[in-house]
């Protein structure tokens, strides 16, 4: 069974954020980056990668209907 696109590319960059979360984490604890910004970012990124999975849910369901309209 094929995964839809609208799974997996938000689960990959999920695991992204993850790793860029903790290679980011010693300078956000030594005091570089203040909490807000830290945070921030990880909080609009996860706003963004779950606004894509949604349109990219929206996008293969309304090609579904259409292929179906089509037969």
């Amino acid at each position: 069974m094929k995964i839809p696109k609208s799974t997996w590319l938000p689960l990959v960059l999920l695991a992204y954020l993850g790793v860029m979360s903790y290679i980011g984490y010693p300078g956000y604890k030594s005091g570089v980056n203040s909490p807000t910004y830290y945070f921030g970012v990880i909080g609009i990124t996860l706003l963004i990668i779950t606004l894509l999975h949604f349109t990219l849910r929206k996008r293969e369901r309304m090609r579904r209907e259409r292929e179906e309209k089509d037969e």
